[in-house]
């Protein structure tokens, strides 16, 4: 009854929306406002969603759109393979027959993801191993804001598009407004992204356009393999028939990638 009441609680903070091995027929729509609350998952694959959508093993014939509003919050999973994630959007294994919207607003909050294999993803829209017959649109305000992931091959996302494995039948397009804000990974492979694109093993039939304006700002990676990315468009094994456009504007910031193999980018297009 304990564990019933706490996941009820949970559930509660995060207003947030979650689809596994479902069938929807029409449109997926989470408006939320998030003011003066802590959203909270500790333990081993433990979970932390604040006004975020999460789809997983579903199809969707229509758009999900995602509209999130964070302020004087904080999202913590501690644990391993422990999930943040605050205003995202988050595809696993589903097949959406619409656009993909994220439209994010985040000030002064906290998004913490702690232990082997974690991932703290902040006005994020993140996907794996799916298909979006559709536009894929993420627009984040994010300003005065943590976004930290520390443990072994651990991931931080703030305001990015983050694909892997995924066929996208649209253009991708991210535009980022990140101001007096902090985004560490911390570990081996740890990986830290702000106002970035990153696609890994993807396709996408349409154009790829980053427009991200980081000020006042810290990205930082550490750790052997570790990569930081800040206002870039990252593209590794992907193909993309279209154009890649990156317009960054990037002022009095800090990027950062301490480690063997460690990498940085700012404002910049990586395809490799």
């Amino acid at each position: 009854m304990k564990k019933v009441l706490l996941v009820l609680g949970v559930l509660l903070i995060c207003v947030s929306m979650a689809y596994a091995g479902s069938d929807v027929k029409g449109a997926i729509i989470n408006k939320s406002e998030v003011k003066n609350a802590a959203n909270v998952a500790m333990g081993q694959g433990a979970t932390a969603n604040m006004g975020s959508v999460g789809i997983k093993d579903s199809t969707v014939k229509g758009a999900v759109i995602n509209k999130s509003n964070v302020q004087n919050a904080a999202n913590v999973a501690m644990g391993q393979g422990a999930t943040a994630q605050m205003g995202s959007v988050d595809l696993k294994g589903s097949n959406v027959k619409g656009a993909v919207i994220n439209q994010s607003d985040v000030k002064n909050a906290a998004n913490v993801a702690m232990g082997k294999g974690a991932t703290a993803q902040m006005g994020t829209v993140a996907m794996k191993d799916s298909t979006v017959k559709g536009a894929v649109i993420n627009k984040s305000n994010v300003q005065n804001a943590a976004n930290v992931a520390m443990g072994q091959g651990a991931t931080a996302n703030m305001g990015t598009v983050d694909l892997k494995n995924s066929n996208v039948k649209g253009a991708v397009i991210n535009q980022s407004d990140v101001k007096n804000a902090a985004n560490v990974a911390m570990g081996k492979g740890a990986t830290a992204q702000m106002g970035t694109v990153a696609m890994k093993d993807s396709s996408v039939k349409g154009a790829v356009i980053n427009k991200s304006n980081v000020k006042n700002a810290a990205n930082v990676a550490m750790g052997q393999g570790a990569t930081a990315n800040m206002g870039t468009v990252d593209i590794k094994g992907s193909k993309i028939k279209g154009a890649v456009i990156n317009q960054s504007n990037v002022q009095n910031a800090a990027n950062v990638a301490m480690g063997k193999g460690a990498e940085a980018n700012v404002g910049s297009v990586k395809i490799q």
